[in-house]
């Protein structure tokens, strides 16, 4: 019986954004574990960033870089991947994890708050692949967009940031038909992993997780072996959305 390689991503270069902290840093971790050099993109979490860039380069010499990027400003955009490919020389996958996500109850929403979450959480996505898609192409490469379970359940208070996820859904989608064959799409939309920095309070939290099917909270680490499996592991996967929740999406 063949025996998996441990390293399944040696040679391959990998741009995270939001790279230095939460989901995106256990993304990072793992998908250079298995051998990938990252690009960890941040736009303001730099001692994050190099702090995370100095561990992994303490475990692989030469193998992470860091990048500062507005992901608001379009212009940014493609000059943010053409460094990304100078890095290394080459872009295999580019995870499309950096995200706002804040309550925007209806009567009090603004077009500032449209902006800046259809900007962070669809137009950036959009434009990043636009700019990623002759690299990608070239490698025969990957785009995996971060979601949410709450673009296809509605959470109350989000409406905009449900809205720009369940836009992300669709433009996951599109992009899998607009790149194949060279290039695969695919999503992964997370329930309970990690609260928000101003978490709900302990009932609420109580409350989603007994949601869930599995009746617990999941970790970075399930969202980040899922990006590895469809990195790695799934080279006929293209055009879907995995959901990692722990089975709420069915339970609630």
């Amino acid at each position: 019986m063949a025996h998996k390689t441990q390293t399944p991503m040696a040679g391959h270069a990998v741009l995270v954004t939001g790279g230095a902290r939460r989901v995106g840093a256990a993304i990072a971790r793992t998908l250079h574990a298995a051998g990938a050099d990252v690009i960890l993109h941040y736009r303001t979490s730099a001692a994050e960033a190099e702090f995370l860039a100095r561990e992994l380069n303490d475990a692989r010499a030469r193998s992470a870089q860091t990048l500062q990027a507005d992901l608001l400003d379009v212009g940014e955009l493609a000059p943010c991947i053409d460094a990304a490919v100078g890095a290394f020389g080459r872009l295999d996958v580019l995870v499309n994890n950096a995200s706002t996500f804040y309550p925007t109850p209806m009567g009090a929403i603004t077009p500032q708050d449209w902006d800046d979450l259809m900007g962070t959480n669809v137009r950036a996505p959009l434009f990043l692949s636009q700019a990623a898609a002759p690299a990608l192409r070239k490698s025969g490469g990957l785009i995996i967009n971060l979601l949410d379970i709450h673009g296809f359940r509605p959470l109350k208070r989000f409406a905009v940031y449900c809205t720009a996820k369940a836009a992300l859904a669709m433009l996951t989608r599109a992009l899998a038909r607009e790149l194949a064959p060279e290039v695969r799409v695919n999503g992964i939309a997370p329930g309970p992993i990690l609260w928000p920095e101003d978490a709900p309070d302990p009932q609420l939290k109580a409350k989603i997780i007994s949601q869930t099917l599995l009746q617990r909270q999941g970790s970075p680490d399930d969202v980040a072996r899922t990006a590895l499996f469809l990195a790695a592991e799934a080279p006929y996967i293209t055009g879907q959305i995995l959901a990692v929740d722990g089975g709420r999406s069915v339970g609630w």
